[in-house]
């Protein structure tokens, strides 16, 4: 069981930056960020998709980086230019194994 600590979440002004990080009880190579707003299914952020290979969802290109630690046992996601709609519950993935991990989920509210 591998578990997934989010953190970072937390209320924003349209056009602020927010930097979650999400600690892993091993290290990872596959893992990112999906988020959810209400009514809509979970969508990928951005993600590690193997080695230095990043995947990013076009809406979030040039203002949103994903890293992580050299140990790959924590990921962040720093978010800026945050707007309106980006509003959501964000969630870590870890997608390492045969088996897929998620965690709580941390609340971001984009609100002026």
């Amino acid at each position: 069981q591998v578990q997934l600590v989010e953190s970072g979440g937390g209320s924003v002004q349209p056009g602020g930056s927010l930097r979650l990080s999400c600690a892993a009880s091993r290290s990872f190579n596959v893992m990112g960020w999906y988020c959810q707003s209400p009514g809509k299914e979970r969508e990928l952020v951005a993600m590690f998709v193997g080695g230095n290979n990043i995947r990013y969802a076009d809406s979030v290109k040039g203002r949103f980086t994903i890293s992580r630690d050299k140990a790959q046992t924590t990921v962040s996601l720093q978010m800026n230019s945050m707007k309106h709609e980006e509003t959501a519950v964000y969630f870590c993935k870890d997608e390492s194994g045969p088996l897929n991990y998620w965690g709580q989920g941390t609340k971001v509210t984009v609100s002026s």
